[in-house]
């Protein structure tokens, strides 16, 4: 765990330093919400009611991360379990996550649960004008093309083009300020793949690093993002073998009679992401024109008419909360 997420490279390489840095997350997230934007992260771990956990264990669970332990009958009742965890996550995320746990996710061989949820809900800084919207084209990468609902604006903010990379990066701020969405475009004819390929922390950073303040023309797709996958396998091809293996496995201290055999059988992971013209997850019923668009002149233009990334990080800690990928917004 300490070399696929990078804890090592952690000055002082210890749990507690983990720790902390993760109740320092948490603590800053969960302060976030106020009139213009919500942030609520959610974090509670379930428990086969039958078997006793290690205090110690449980104790950091709460109070690090927030966590309380929640016995549930898996070994007799585990569709009902999975049942009970998915109405507790729906809650959590004002119903826009659902079925986080897929049917058959839970056994009567589960012996824990532990759920992350994170829920966002932010204004923009500087708006778009709903009257501005307009059907425009996006390139999609397999070279077809579609129409999608486009916001436009003039204001200022920080960006920067990266001539080596070949890309732009963008940063929209958020009522507050302590939370931003960084857009990464690549230059047009070159491939979202090929900058991802690329991409790492640093290099993401240094572009951070590199933007300026200035007057920019943006069009940006409204667009809605639904998506759900097994992290097992994720993490599995980043290395995390041996948390998988029921034979290799090493975890101890969670069970208190000091059981050897327990091993992550599987992951899951959904998100919901909705951006349109008052921010991120915001409902609004916007008429939508047809009409020709002309660009203009010798002026800095943000244009994500095609494939780009997008950040949304916490400013303070520097920490990303949401990425994804816009390929097809249509």
């Amino acid at each position: 765990l300490v070399q696929v997420f990078r804890f090592d490279t952690i000055s002082e390489k210890t749990s507690d330093q983990i720790h902390f840095f993760f109740a320092k997350l948490n603590c800053r997230l969960y302060k976030k919400a106020n009139k213009s934007s919500e942030l609520v992260s959610a974090n509670r771990l379930f428990g086969e009611k039958s078997l006793v956990f290690n205090e110690t264990y449980q104790n950091i669970s709460e109070i690090v991360y927030g966590a309380k332990l929640w016995p549930l009958n898996f070994k007799e009742k585990p569709e009902l379990s999975r049942q009970i965890i998915n109405e507790w996550v729906a809650n959590k995320t004002e119903r826009r996550i659902t079925e986080v746990i897929p049917e058959g996710g839970i056994d009567d061989l589960t012996v824990l649960v532990l759920v992350n949820s994170i829920y966002f809900k932010g204004h923009w800084k500087s708006q778009f004008p709903a009257p501005n919207t307009k059907l425009d084209i996006f390139h999609k990468a397999n070279g077809e093309t579609c129409q999608v609902p486009t916001m436009y604006q003039e204001s200022k903010f920080h960006y920067t083009f990266i001539p080596q990379d070949k890309v732009q990066v963008l940063e929209l701020p958020y009522k507050g300020d302590d939370i931003t969405m960084v857009l990464v475009l690549p230059s047009a004819g070159t491939p979202l793949e090929n900058v991802e390929r690329n991409l790492t922390s640093e290099k993401l950073q240094g572009w951070i690093d590199s933007m300026k303040e200035m007057s920019l023309f943006v069009y940006l797709p409204r667009f809605r993002v639904e998506d759900s996958f097994s992290v097992k396998e994720k993490l599995r091809k980043m290395g995390l073998e041996d948390l998988f293996s029921p034979e290799n496995a090493r975890l101890p201290g969670i069970i208190a009679e000091g059981r050897t055999d327990l091993y992550v059988s599987e992951a899951f992971h959904k998100a919901f992401l909705e951006v349109n013209e008052e921010g991120s997850e915001a409902s609004a019923a916007t008429a939508v024109t047809i009409s020709g668009r002309s660009f203009p002149m010798n002026r800095k233009i943000f244009n994500a008419n095609r494939p780009f990334l997008l950040f949304i990080r916490e400013a303070t800690l520097n920490t990303i909360i949401f990425m994804g990928r816009i390929a097809d917004p249509c």
